[in-house]
């Protein structure tokens, strides 16, 4: 048993460790980057973030779910206050970790948003879970290692902690891969995807002072857009 539940983790594993790796490497360029370079990289970066969510906000067929979804995941999670309780636990990480860190609970949050939505942290989850194939999974971790460096080379060490929030998630979903299976067609991943996307995409705008969303009030949409995708689709 135990033996199983280690190889399903193989992949979110390796995943956990890239970004760690690379959150320590964008750490050392840190130090010796004047703020007007790491400005104009953090807005490159949430110009990309806003990219790659607009990109998986598309994959929907079915604008209503995806409507449905961000409002009816937007009260649950605002009755919920589930951006209040993230960031109090990034400001405890702070306290305790990073009391000179500026943005570090920005760091965490943002971040841990990033890697836990999309399309890649489920279907490469399924995958190990089910199958043992890792590969989803290991170009997950090469996408964001690499990406881990230039977020923590602006947003500082809150970076290195997502990747707790992503060992979770991740292995959760590869460890119970067989039973979410039934309800995780890839029709129903597409819709997840798409409402994850507009989040995704949320976090950009929010990097770039243009909007203060809060993001992880909406994440029940995810869960939401699911139930309803397996409902009508």
């Amino acid at each position: 048993m135990l033996l199983e539940i280690s190889e399903a983790l193989t992949g979110t594993t390796v995943n956990f460790v890239a970004i760690i790796i690379g959150s320590l490497v964008g750490l050392l360029f840190r130090r010796g980057i004047p703020e007007k370079i790491k400005s104009i990289v953090m807005q490159g970066i949430a110009l990309v973030v806003i990219y790659l969510g607009l990109s998986m906000a598309f994959e929907s067929s079915e604008i209503l779910i995806v409507i449905f979804s961000m409002v009816l995941g937007g009260v649950v999670g605002e009755v919920a206050a589930i951006e209040q309780r993230l960031n109090d636990l990034g400001d405890k990480l702070k306290a305790r970790y990073g009391k000179d860190e500026g943005r570090f609970t920005e760091g965490f949050v943002s971040t841990t948003l990033i890697y836990c939505v999309g399309a890649l942290a489920v279907v490469g989850s399924l995958e190990s879970g089910l199958n043992s194939n890792h590969e989803i999974l290991y170009t997950k971790s090469l996408l964001d290692g690499t990406s881990s460096i230039a977020f923590s080379s602006s947003l500082g060490l809150g970076v290195i902690f997502s990747a707790i929030p992503v060992f979770l998630y991740q292995g959760t979903i590869a460890i119970f891969a067989e039973f979410l299976s039934d309800f995780l067609a890839e029709a129903v991943v597409a819709e997840m995807s798409a409402v994850g996307g507009l989040m995704i995409m949320a976090i950009g705008l929010n990097m770039l002072n243009i909007t203060d969303i809060k993001i992880a009030n909406l994440l029940p949409g995810i869960l939401v857009a699911g139930v309803v995708a397996n409902i009508f689709l």
